[in-house]
């Protein structure tokens, strides 16, 4: 993507905010797949962040935020909120912890691996969350994780049912709501049971480009899809 691409985008996104209903149109930016359903490869995704200028990032990211009103409606006071690092390229998150300290939500980060490893020598799936105190993401903390994460460890953990919503990472979501990750499968796997016994919470929440949605995905058995997306375009709910 050239830089004057980008500006032209991010102009016309902003012409069309004050125009949005809890609802939009899929975005011309919007990849189309198949009917054969073969996913596209990551790296279609991921290259296309990386190409990205950290102005751009920031500026689709103030525009995603102008949605979050949207999402407060559905959330209670004090509400709790998981969040994660926007290492690789993702939307920048740090709007998502300004909005949380703003209206006194308290913002969470995932930490994978803190239950150790099966007697089979796997690592646990089961995210838990660690509370945010400080203001900037970039003052939080943190250690690389193997699988190249950064993460923060304390000794207060939070389960994903004790949070009311997770903003959940994504390299591609189709117009059902159903996500493709980076193939870990940790998220499916936390919020595999409420998901399955109708829990109301958490709320799984898609933070992304517009470039990022697509028509349709494969879903596995175990995938696990959202409850609502928010782009720069726009919040939809499914």
């Amino acid at each position: 993507m050239s830089k004057n691409t980008s500006q032209q985008q991010s102009a016309t996104s902003l012409s069309r905010l004050c125009e949005l209903s809890n609802e939009v149109d899929p975005s011309k930016q919007e990849v189309k797949i198949s009917d054969t359903l073969i996913n596209p490869p990551r790296r279609q995704f991921t290259s296309q962040r990386r190409k990205l200028t950290d102005g751009e990032r920031r500026q689709y990211a103030r525009m995603a935020s102008l949605h979050l009103s949207k999402l407060q409606q559905r959330l209670p006071a004090n509400a709790h909120i998981g969040l994660y690092y926007d290492g690789f390229g993702e939307l920048p998150t740090q709007p998502l912890l300004d909005w949380c300290q703003r209206l006194g939500y308290f913002p969470y980060l995932p930490v994978v691996g803190s239950l150790g490893r099966d007697d089979k020598g796997n690592m646990d799936k089961q995210l838990r969350f660690v509370p945010i105190y400080q203001s900037k993401l970039l003052n939080v903390p943190t250690r690389i994780h193997s699988l190249g994460m950064k993460q923060n460890h304390h000794r207060r953990l939070l389960w994903a049912r004790e949070l009311d919503v997770i903003i959940c990472p994504l390299v591609a979501v189709d117009l059902n709501g159903n996500r493709m990750g980076m193939g870990g499968g940790f998220y499916d796997t936390t919020l595999n049971k409420s998901y399955r016994s109708g829990a109301k919470k958490p709320l799984k929440i898609g933070w992304c480009y517009d470039f990022q949605v697509v028509e349709q995905l494969q879903r596995q058995p175990w995938d696990v899809p959202l409850d609502g997306l928010i782009t720069p375009s726009g919040i939809r709910w499914f």
